[in-house]
């Protein structure tokens, strides 16, 4: 069995890490090492307002004028993704560093499995860390199965899991 520990808007996480006052506000993240800066993720609020991704900065402003523009911090992204990476080595020793945000663990023990990663998601929730968690046979499907999470989702037959999923989901793979 696998789990993948999914943090969603990874990078708006880091850049937000300790910064609870902006949450209720419209941010946006923009990458400062790109040729032409243009927003990679927003939150629900920025959303809301009509920002999207891919948008310029001004683009974003002009949507609303409350919209709070950060840029990517490496060093914060680092700091998260070992946390992560901590507790999901708390669970088992195989832990693959799948991607940003990504933590992919493999279990040779399945006993309380589900009540296990969800005590992970919990402990990263009191960090103020938002995850999500999927838990299957195959890594892929515990993949998907993170990604619709809310916040863990146990998947006992991954072809049947696969068959009922709409095509547009493959394209958060």
């Amino acid at each position: 069995m696998f789990a993948t520990i999914y943090l969603p808007d990874f990078y708006l996480q880091a850049a937000l890490r300790h910064q609870t006052e902006l949450l209720g506000q419209p941010v946006a993240l923009i990458d400062d090492q790109e040729k032409k800066a243009v927003i990679v993720q927003l939150n629900a609020a920025a959303e809301e307002a009509g920002v999207r991704i891919g948008m310029s900065p001004s683009q974003g402003l002009a949507r609303t004028l409350a919209l709070i523009i950060k840029v990517r911090s490496a060093a914060q992204e680092k700091i998260l993704q070992d946390i992560l990476l901590h507790f999901a080595g708390t669970l088992s020793p195989y832990v693959e560093e799948t991607a940003p945000g990504i933590a992919t663990v493999q279990f040779t023990d399945t006993k309380n499995l589900g009540r296990k990663v969800a005590g992970v998601v919990a402990r990263l929730a009191e960090s103020e860390i938002a995850a999500q968690a999927g838990i299957a046979p195959t890594p892929d499907a515990s993949f998907l199965a993170a990604h619709l999470a809310k916040p863990v989702l146990e998947i006992g037959d991954a072809r049947e899991f696969l068959a009922a999923l709409p095509i547009e989901v493959l394209a958060i793979a």
